[in-house]
């Protein structure tokens, strides 16, 4: 019989990414990331497949983390990006092998490239610090006197990167030429955050993106420029308040496709395809008609530095794309005249992928819920493919999964059909009664998809039951949909998920509905808190990196001010509604057990909202405990320190064995 799967299963996991075929297509390059846990980090090593024989080979060794691999025009080299020492620097490999050189050695590193056509060149985006010119680093003050700092505007702060005063708000990108031999020649520089993302098949002009507005506070734009590199003239292709890039040329440099979303229905607007014509600077939006969001917005936490590409061209001019629909995320195809259909079947995450020019077949990492994901050769004309990387063969030979069944139930209200998964646990024996959690993803403009989930198969092996659904807010449905949520949280999105649970009590007679638990992190931590403020059904409950108070968090979170009038509908001048919407309102209602994790440099849900839960809870004789992760981001669930990614794990299952 195999065994139950575990916290140390982590470690043995791998994630295969970063599939990137050869100019000759004969070949590619793929990453592959695992935890380590001597070094209590991860380590991505570079690796290559023969596409004849299928033979897989490491390219690099020891520990590193090496990303973003590109191969050289002649495909003489592979160019790749890796931390070693102090800063990331592109470097180089020879396809014959050898030890890998370092390219560029810009003081601060960098955090994208290009090559060049001519091959003899990159184009990088690097980091630059107070002021200083990228190829000059920063000076050291050696003092111990501490001087304070002016904040300057409201971004001042940001998850993951940091609210250390200057050296958070003094940080942008700049675009230089470097030459195989070093030679930097800076292309943009100054005070704007340049983001490089195409560059054409002739070499003569350069895609970013890049926002000059003057005070950033409440200009959320990112628009795309195309610069001449001989005339060094510039134009404008897109300037519209919201997020689009992953520009990508045509084969013949006629068209540029690429990839956003407008502020119309702010963070929850349905990205689209977008392709401007460069003979008449005319832009077409190709998926206008498609009422789901391009892109992959799966949740989950097995897979490591995925980099799709967001747009890919065929030699025909047609495009390939993600689309996230109904839990899925598939290849979708499009051609220029408005031929739209998906090229990849259901019920799996295509989470990373390539397309050979002729358009007909695809190296793509895929992943189900059963499955962690490999990568493939995917003949899409004939729908046939063949496994050709097998890290995770012999883990899967070991333990026992469970196929999360899907589920789809009526809202409350008879708006919606709601779409979710049921679990059962590990071993399941028909007769018996079973505890069971709901999970709530974050967000909440995101989904849980038919993607493989660590957490959800560790639950289910401890004994519990797993129903996660897609409430309205999820992505992957109607643009209706995911917009249903904004100002109502507690509203309808609350009553879908207790719709859900509802449902499967209804239909599974092994679900005990004395032993209910409940957990989820962000927007999902915030529901937890809200449901236990508004029910006495779960018998336990988790939340993680939740919000509490939406007074607090507008002035607290690096999104804070602007995210809270996007989701609740209101700032601080209607307090009201703020407070209406907050689960710290209702903490006196609360009689569940509740345990409270939180990260300490969480700068998106900030721990002032944790700390404001506990003691209100504690001053009030409520069952409840908080556990506080140092060192730690808002993604530690994701890609966070691995011990304590372990330890999370190891306190959310104890609480749910004392209580249920």
């Amino acid at each position: 019989m195999k065994r139950p799967i575990e916290i140390a299963d982590l470690y043995t996991l791998q994630s295969i990414t970063n599939p990137v075929f050869a100019p000759d297509e004969q070949q590619a390059v793929f990453i592959r990331t695992q935890m380590n846990a001597t070094e209590n980090d991860y380590e991505a090593h570079l690796f290559h497949i023969d596409l004849q024989s299928h033979e897989v080979t490491q390219w690099t060794y020891g520990f590193s983390k090496v990303s973003s691999p590109q191969w050289s025009p002649d495909g003489n080299y592979v160019a790749f990006l890796a931390k070693r020492g102090d800063s990331q620097q592109v470097h180089l490999l020879h396809a014959r092998g050898g030890e890998a050189q370092p390219v560029t050695t810009v003081p601060n590193g960098v955090t994208s490239f290009l090559w060049s056509p001519c091959g003899q060149a990159l184009y990088v985006t690097a980091t630059a610090l107070d002021d200083v010119p990228i190829t000059e680093k920063p000076e050291e003050k050696k003092t111990k006197h501490i001087a304070p700092y002016k904040v300057d505007g409201m971004k001042y702060k940001m998850d993951g990167v940091g609210g250390d005063g200057l050296r958070a708000q003094n940080r942008t990108q700049h675009i230089a030429r470097v030459t195989l031999q070093g030679e930097v020649t800076v292309i943009a520089d100054g005070k704007y955050p340049y983001q490089l993302q195409a560059i054409n098949g002739a070499g003569t002009k350069l895609v970013y993106s890049v926002n000059r507005a003057e005070v950033k506070d409440w200009n959320f734009a990112s628009p795309i420029y195309i610069l001449d590199l001989q005339t060094k003239e510039e134009r404008a292709i897109e300037t519209r308040d919201g997020y689009f890039g992953g520009a990508a040329f045509s084969v013949d440099d006629a068209y540029i496709a690429y990839v956003g979303s407008d502020q119309t229905y702010k963070n929850a607007t349905h990205a689209n395809v977008f392709v401007y014509e460069l003979a008449t600077q005319q832009t077409t939006n190709i998926t206008e008609f498609i009422d789901a969001p391009v892109g992959d917005y799966v949740v989950a936490d097995h897979q490591q530095g995925v980099h799709a590409p967001a747009v890919v061209w065929t030699e025909t001019n047609a495009l390939y794309f993600q689309l996230s629909v109904m839990g899925d995320v598939r290849l979708y195809y499009a051609t220029l005249d408005g031929a739209i259909y998906p090229a990849s079947p259901e019920d799996e995450h295509i989470y990373d992928y390539a397309v050979k020019k002729s358009g007909n077949e695809a190296l793509i990492a895929v992943t189900n819920r059963i499955f962690p994901g490999e990568l493939f050769m995917y003949d899409i004309t004939m729908g046939t493919r063949v496994q050709l990387t097998h890290f995770n063969d012999a883990w899967l030979e070991q333990v026992a999964l469970v196929d999360a069944e899907p589920i789809v139930y009526h809202s409350i209200d008879g708006q919606y059909d709601v779409h979710g998964w049921l679990m059962k646990p590990v071993h399941y024996e028909k007769g018996r009664k079973y505890p069971l959690i709901v999970e709530i993803h974050g967000g909440p403009h995101t989904m849980y998809g038919n993607s493989f989930f660590h957490e959800m198969q560790l639950l289910a092996a401890q004994g519990y039951g797993v129903l996660y659904t897609n409430p309205r807010g999820s992505h992957g449905y109607s643009q209706a949909f995911v917009d249903a949520c904004r100002g109502d949280y507690g509203g309808g999105d609350y009553e879908d998920i207790m719709a859900g649970l509802d449902a499967v009590l209804a239909q599974y007679d092994w679900i005990d509905e004395g032993r209910l638990g409940v957990t989820g992190g962000s927007y999902g931590g915030f529901m937890t808190n809200w449901i236990v403020g508004h029910t006495d059904r779960f018998k336990a409950a988790v939340t993680q990196r939740s919000i509490s108070n939406w007074i607090s968090f507008y002035g607290v979170s690096d999104i804070g001010y602007y995210f809270t009038d996007w989701q609740i509908g209101a700032d601080m001048t209607d307090i009201d509604k703020l407070w209406h919407h907050s689960p710290l309102k209702y903490a006196q209602n609360v009689t569940t057990p509740l345990l409270i994790l939180h990260s300490e440099k969480d700068f998106r849900c900030p721990i002032e909202q944790a700390e404001q839960l506990y003691i209100t809870l504690k001053a009030q004789g409520k069952e409840t405990a908080f556990v506080r992760f140092p060192d730690s981001s808002h993604g530690l669930s994701r890609d966070g320190i691995p011990s304590l990614r372990e330890a999370r794990l190891a306190e959310i299952i104890e609480w749910f064995n004392k209580y249920l």
